[in-house]
């Protein structure tokens, strides 16, 4: 991930849960050209997409806590805190409805809806090795 990308309040990876990654991919990949990379996960595989040999975003399986819900793209914005800033959206007059945790060898992100009712998550990522 190049290091704008990493900066606060920074747009840094673009996320689609679908009840069909497979059809996704398929769909994704002849529109814009992306690439593929996969990683198994405990359930199913998370599909990293490549723009150009460059991981922009990822597919994944609707996960069980949300089926029933239509498949949707979500945005990532990088946060020095992400802790400190899931306070601050709370202060802010916005909800936390995923709190931090988390994701192996990535980074502890969280999910807030704004005071009008939009989504977008939040993410402050472990230091590259």
């Amino acid at each position: 991930m190049d290091d704008m990308k990493l900066k606060h309040g920074v747009f840094s990876w673009n996320e689609l849960m679908t009840t069909d990654a497979e059809g996704a991919k398929q769909f994704y990949g002849s529109l814009f050209g992306w690439e593929w990379e996969e990683f198994p996960m405990e359930q199913d595989s998370y599909w990293v997409v490549k723009a150009q040999g460059e991981g922009v975003g990822g597919v994944m399986k609707m996960p069980p806590e949300i089926q029933g819900m239509p498949p949707v793209w979500g945005a990532y914005v990088t946060v020095d805190d992400v802790h400190a800033s899931a306070a601050k959206a709370k202060e802010l007059g916005g909800e936390v409805v995923e709190p931090p945790r988390e994701i192996p060898k990535v980074g502890t992100y969280c999910v807030v809806k704004d005071p009008q009712g939009a989504y977008i998550a939040m993410v402050t990522y472990f230091p590259m090795e």
